[in-house]
C-alpha cells in the first residue's frame, strides 16, 4: 500500500494492531488432537509457545517454577521486589492495597518501594530457587542494568538471558555513558539470549545481526496505551510482526541458514491476540495480562510493568484485570468463559486444527483478513 499524505511535508505508512486483521480457515481441517504446539529453540523445548513477561505482577520464582512444569518458560524480573528485598510479599500486599482511583500517590509510592538496590545475592537465590525445581531458568534486565549485573545473572547458571526494555536497538548512542555493544556482550555470553523491543524491519535486522536468538517484537510492560499517550510512539502488531517476519527471512538467507526467533510482546491481552500473533509470524509469545489473571500471579488480578514506576518517567499504570482461575486453568482449562482469558492454549490448538495446520511453523502461513477496518 503507498504511503498516505498527512499533509504536503509528511506522508505516513498505513499499520494494522492484531484488533484489525482475522484469520481464515482452509480447505483443509485437522484434529485438534494431532496439533503440535511445541516451541524449539536452541537445546530447549517447551511444550507451548509461551514465555511469561518478566513483570513483578506476573512472575514470582514459584510463578516460574509452576509455569515451567506446565510447558511454558516463566521470565524473572531481575530488578523487581524479588531481588530488591529478602521478604518482597509486604511490599505487593502494600501495592495492591492502594486505591486503583489514586494514581498519583500510587506511583509515588511504587517508585519509593523500586528506589531499594537490587542485591547481587538475590539475583543468585532467586535464579538457583528455579533451578532447583528443575525447569528452564530465565531472567531479564533492562539494557542499562545488563553490563553491571550479567556476570551475576550468568554464574547463577541461568539458561536463557532476556534483555528487554521499551526500545531496544542495536546501536545505542550516548555522550555521557559507555553504552552496551550488544554485538559483543551476545557473542561473549554462553546462554541464548532474547532481546528487544523493536517494532519494524531495519531494527529487528540489526538485532539479528548481534547473534541475539531471538527478537522481541512490540512494546511490552503494560505500558502500550500510556506509550501512545505520553511519547507518541505505537507498535501496531499486525504490521510490526509481519515486518520482522520478513527481516527474519532476510537474514536467514544472508547468514546462510542462521533462524532467529520472533517473539510477540505486546497487545497480547487474550486468546484470540494469541492466535493472530503466531499467524503472522511469531515464533512464541511473551505474555502478561493472560498470566497476571491467575490465582497464582503475584499481583492478586492487578497488571503493572516496570514503566509504572519508573523514576525519571513513568507511564503505564496499575490495572484491574481480575483472577479467571489457576494458572493451570488460564492455560489448559477446564474454561467456564467465552471471552479467551481461559484455556488459551487449547484455543491455540482449536484455531490451527481448524485452518488446518498441525505445527506451529505452518501455521505462519494462515491466510490472513482485515476484518471491519476502513481501508478508504
Amino acid at each position: 500500500m503507498p504511503d498516505i499524505e498527512i499533509g504536503l511535508s509528511k506522508k505516513a505508512r498505513r499499520t494494522y494492531t492484531l484488533d484489525d486483521v482475522a484469520l481464515v480457515p482452509s480447505r483443509r481441517t485437522r484434529d485438534r488432537r494431532d496439533v503440535d504446539t511445541r516451541w524449539r529453540i536452541d537445546a530447549f523445548t517447551f511444550e507451548t509457545p509461551l514465555i511469561a513477561a518478566p513483570m513483578d505482577s506476573v512472575m514470582s520464582p514459584a510463578t516460574a517454577i509452576a509455569l515451567g512444569k506446565l510447558g511454558g518458560l516463566g521470565v524473572i524480573n531481575l530488578e523487581g521486589l524479588w531481588t530488591r528485598y529478602e521478604d518482597p510479599q509486604p511490599y505487593l500486599d502494600e501495592i495492591t492495597a492502594i486505591s486503583l482511583t489514586d494514581k498519583v500517590s500510587a506511583t509515588r509510592r511504587m517508585q519509593e518501594i523500586y528506589s531499594e538496590p537490587i542485591k547481587p545475592e538475590l539475583i543468585t537465590a532467586r535464579l538457583h530457587e528455579i533451578r532447583e525445581a528443575g525447569v528452564t531458568v530465565a531472567g531479564s534486565l533492562t539494557p542499562p542494568n545488563t553490563q553491571e549485573f550479567y556476570e551475576t545473572v550468568v554464574k547463577a547458571g541461568v539458561d536463557l538471558f532476556v534483555i528487554r526494555g521499551a526500545t531496544v536497538s542495536a546501536e545505542h548512542v550516548s555522550s555521557q555513558t559507555e553504552p552496551l555493544d550488544l554485538k559483543k556482550f551476545i557473542y561473549e555470553l554462553d546462554v541464548p539470549v532474547l532481546v528487544g523491543g523493536v517494532a519494524g524491519y531495519t531494527p529487528a535486522l540489526h538485532l539479528m545481526r548481534t547473534g541475539a536468538a531471538g527478537v522481541l517484537v512490540g512494546f511490552g510492560g503494560g505500558s502500550s496505551s500510556t506509550n501512545k499517550r505520553a511519547l507518541g510512539i505505537q507498535a501496531a502488531m499486525a504490521t510490526a510482526l509481519a515486518d520482522v517476519a520478513a527481516a527474519r527471512s532476510r537474514y536467514l538467507d544472508e547468514s546462510g541458514g542462521r533462524y532467529v526467533h520472533v517473539i510477540a510482546d505486546g497487545e497480547l491481552g487474550r486468546a484470540g491476540d494469541l492466535v493472530k500473533a503466531l499467524a503472522l509470524g511469531a515464533d512464541a509469545l511473551m505474555i502478561g495480562a493472560p498470566l497476571a489473571r491467575a490465582a497464582e500471579a503475584p499481583g492478586q488480578g492487578l497488571f503493572w510493568g516496570n514503566e509504572a514506576h519508573s523514576s525519571t518517567f513513568p507511564r503505564g499504570s496499575r490495572t484491574e484485570l481480575g483472577t479467571v482461575g489457576t494458572l493451570e486453568e488460564v492455560l489448559y482449562g477446564p474454561s467456564h468463559r467465552v471471552d479467551g482469558t481461559a484455556n488459551i492454549v487449547g484455543a491455540i490448538r482449536q484455531a490451527m486444527a481448524a485452518c488446518g495446520f498441525t505445527d506451529l511453523k505452518e501455521f505462519q502461513r494462515s491466510e490472513v483478513v482485515l476484518s471491519g477496518f476502513n481501508t478508504f
